[in-house]
């Protein structure tokens, strides 16, 4: 790996790949000078590997093109004004998916809800201790992944189009794109993060 030379502060470590072959300005070049993001990626590709293992006979080819969409996605990071922090978050983001939807680490729950006073309206959710912090929510025959938020009103989970808020007593959950807020209980003790 040429990373070292790149990089006057040289680190140990390298990423995923080989720095050698990289084009000059890409941000698999930024990957190759940074620590942090080396780090990342190293991080991430153990993640991918253990996911890899796990979808082996549910859908490999589902994760592969999953993989290559966030590649696609991280290196869309070159338009950002801040390319560091923007492949930095992309990283971490795409670690804690596969941890929480391969299972790669222990979660909390699940937790059973039932909104809207009705037991059959059923949401269930298993928390992460991801980084960022994210849960898996299950309501009908679809599930959401969905990371946390600074939020004053509890625990915001923010996921494509659903949202889970973690109160007190109530947690609120909207499922799907302007979908009306559902107001749950959990049937079981919630395990907060």
């Amino acid at each position: 790996c040429t990373c070292l030379s790149i990089n006057p502060q040289a680190h140990a470590t390298s990423p995923s790949f080989d720095c050698g072959k990289v084009e000059k300005g890409s941000i698999e070049e930024l990957v190759c000078q940074s620590a942090e993001l080396t780090d990342l990626d190293v991080k991430l590709a153990n993640a991918y590997k253990a996911a890899s293992q796990k979808a082996a006979n549910q859908h490999p080819n589902l994760l592969k093109a999953e993989q290559r969409g966030w590649i696609k996605g991280r290196n869309d990071c070159w338009k950002s004004d801040d390319k560091n922090a923007c492949v930095a978050d992309s990283y971490r983001q795409r670690t804690a998916e596969l941890q929480a939807r391969y299972q790669l680490i222990a979660g909390k729950g699940p937790v059973h809800y039932a909104c809207d006073g009705n037991p059959a309206k059923e949401v269930v959710a298993t928390f992460y201790p991801t980084e960022p912090k994210s849960v898996v929510a299950e309501f009908g025959d679809s599930s959401s992944l969905m990371f946390l938020q600074d939020s004053d009103s509890g625990q915001h989970y923010v996921g494509r189009n659903e949202t889970l808020t973690a109160g007190k007593d109530i947690t609120t959950v909207v499922w799907g794109y302007e979908a009306p807020q559902m107001q749950c209980k959990a049937l079981d003790k919630p395990h907060q993060q």
